[in-house]
């Protein structure tokens, strides 16, 4: 049976190099970092060209795992800092996290192997 859920991660996907106000905002709003991950896309724009020259779709992946307690926060100062709510600039939506171990910085441990805890 899963944790009680404690944590939550925040997954944002923009423009290649368009991370740092977001990771300046989610900051602020009480996350502690972020883990940014180059990616591709494959969406509808992904057969776009440019003076016949196929336009490779690069992407920043970011992650950022909060508490619980300022999820919401964190979430609306990425939108905000993005323009996430406006079309073609991006997404960020949050996952549960039921279970998580090698937190220990936070003044606990988090998970013990065998535990449920």
């Amino acid at each position: 049976m899963p944790d009680k859920i404690r944590f939550k991660l925040l997954v944002a996907i923009v423009s290649q190099g368009r991370c740092t106000p977001l990771v300046e905002a989610a900051k602020k709003a009480g996350a502690e970092g972020a883990t940014i991950i180059r990616g591709r896309g494959t969406g509808v724009h992904e057969g776009a060209k440019f003076l016949g020259v196929p336009i490779e779709p690069e992407k920043d992946v970011m992650l950022v795992l909060v508490p619980l307690d300022v999820s919401e926060a964190v979430l609306d100062a990425m939108v905000s800092a993005g323009q996430l709510d406006q079309p073609g600039k991006g997404i960020v939506f949050l996952l549960d996290v039921p279970r998580v171990a090698g937190i220990v910085h936070r003044g606990e441990v988090l998970h013990k192997a065998g535990a449920g805890t």
